[in-house]
C-alpha cells in the first residue's frame, strides 16, 4: 500500500461584489509538504460570474486566476512570488484578502498521491 500524506488545501473563490458576500468557486490549491507539492487548479465559470455581476471585468478576474497555478509551479514570469519556497508560496496565496479573488479558509486531508487530490477537490468545489 503505498504512503499517505497529510496535505493542506484551499478553494479559490471569486467575489464579484465584496459587500454582498456572493462568490462563485473558481479553483482549488493543494499543498503537501512531504510530497513537495504545490499545485493549482483554475476553471471560471464567466455565465456564473455574469449573473452575479453583470460588468464584471472577465479578461482582468482570468488574468489574476491564471496566475496562481504559475506561482505553484515556480515560474519566472509568475513574479518574486514564485521564487519563494513550498510553504511561502502556499501560505501567500492563502492568506486572507478583501478583494474579488479570495481564498477559503485551509482545510487538510491524507492523501496518497497530492496530484489526484487536486483533481478530485476541483471536480468536488469548482
Amino acid at each position: 500500500m503505498p504512503e499517505q500524506s497529510s496535505f493542506d488545501y484551499a478553494v479559490v473563490r471569486v467575489v464579484p461584489r465584496v459587500e454582498r458576500g456572493e462568490f462563485i468557486n473558481a479553483g482549488v490549491i493543494v499543498y503537501c509538504l512531504e510530497q513537495r507539492f504545490l499545485g493549482a487548479r483554475i476553471h471560471l465559470d464567466e455565465r456564473r460570474l455574469k449573473a452575479l455581476w453583470p460588468e464584471a471585468d472577465i479578461a482582468l478576474i482570468r488574468r489574476h486566476l491564471e496566475a496562481i497555478p504559475k506561482i505553484c509551479a515556480g515560474l519566472p514570469s509568475a513574479g518574486p512570488i514564485a521564487r519563494l519556497g513550498l510553504r511561502e508560496r502556499f501560505h501567500w496565496l492563502v492568506a486572507p484578502r478583501s478583494t474579488i479573488i479570495q481564498i477559503s479558509p485551509v482545510h487538510s486531508g491524507i492523501c496518497e498521491e497530492p496530484q489526484n487530490i487536486l483533481d478530485e477537490l476541483m471536480q468536488l468545489f469548482a
